[in-house]
C-alpha cells in the first residue's frame, strides 16, 4: 500500500512525540494545520504533527460524489450497514504511519492519535486494537466504529491508554446521542475517558482548544 501523503509540521527541532492528526469527510491534512499554534505546548518536548490526507472515494450518504473519505458512509445513522472493508483498509494506512513514526526514533508511548468525525471514528477504530500502548487517543465530534466487533479485537496494550473524548451539543452530523453512545460502550469495557461537551455544532470550540492543549501536556510530558 502507498504511504498517506502528509504534511508534517515540527514545533520544535529533533522531535520525541508525534501527534498524527486524521480530518474528516471530505477534508484533507490542511484541516486542523492553523491550530497548533493556538495549542501552546512549550510544556511538551518537541512534537512532529503528521496530517495525513485520506484517499478520493465515492461518499453513498453525498449521492456517491467522489471526495476525501476514510471509508464509505451508507446512511444518517452512520453505524448501519458500515463498511467494514473500507474502515479496515484505513486502519492498515494509519497503522503505517505509527510505525513510520516510530522508525524514525519516536517510541509508541509519544504517540498521540487524533481525529475529527471520520478521522475521530478511525482513531479510535485504529488506537483501541493496536498491539503497542500508545500515549494518547483524541476523539473529537465523531463515534465508535464497528463497536460490536471491539471486546473480541480491542488490544490489552491500549485497555489504559488515556482517551479524551469533544463533542457539540448542537452537532447535527454526528448526533450527540451517537457519541454518547460510543461513550457508553467504551466505559462499559472499563475504558477511562474524559468526556467533554461544548456549545457548537459540528466544529471546533475555542475552550476545546483549551482542553486539547492540556490533555496533550498531560500525556506527552511524562517524566
Amino acid at each position: 500500500m502507498t504511504t498517506l501523503p502528509c504534511i508534517e509540521i515540527e514545533n520544535a527541532p529533533n522531535p520525541s512525540a508525534s501527534v498524527i492528526w486524521l480530518h474528516g469527510l471530505g477534508a484533507d491534512g490542511n484541516d486542523f494545520v492553523p491550530i497548533i499554534p493556538q495549542l501552546h505546548l512549550s510544556e511538551c518536548p518537541a512534537i512532529r504533527f503528521v496530517f495525513p490526507s485520506a484517499p478520493s472515494m465515492a461518499v453513498t450518504i453525498n449521492g456517491g460524489y467522489v471526495m476525501p473519505a476514510w471509508y464509505d458512509i451508507t446512511g444518517r445513522d452512520l453505524t448501519d450497514r458500515e463498511d467494514v472493508t473500507g474502515i479496515h483498509r484505513s486502519a492498515v494506512a494509519i497503522s503505517e504511519l505509527i510505525e513510520r513514526e516510530k522508525n524514525r526514533g519516536v517510541a509508541y508511548e509519544n504517540i498521540v492519535l487524533a481525529g475529527f468525525s471520520q478521522g475521530c471514528a478511525m482513531s479510535l477504530q485504529v488506537g483501541l486494537r493496536y498491539p503497542h500502548a500508545l500515549a494518547g487517543i483524541m476523539a473529537l465530534s465523531g463515534y465508535l466504529p464497528l463497536a460490536t466487533s471491539l471486546s473480541l479485537e480491542r488490544s490489552d496494550a491500549n485497555k489504559k491508554t488515556p482517551i479524551f473524548m469533544a463533542h457539540g451539543i448542537w452537532d447535527a452530523v454526528v448526533i450527540p446521542e451517537r457519541a454518547e453512545a460510543s461513550l457508553d460502550t467504551l466505559e462499559k469495557l472499563g475504558y477511562s475517558v474524559d468526556w467533554n461537551t461544548y456549545p457548537m455544532e459540528h466544529s471546533l470550540h475555542p475552550d476545546e482548544l483549551v482542553d486539547i492543549s492540556r490533555f496533550l501536556t498531560m500525556v506527552l510530558s511524562k517524566p
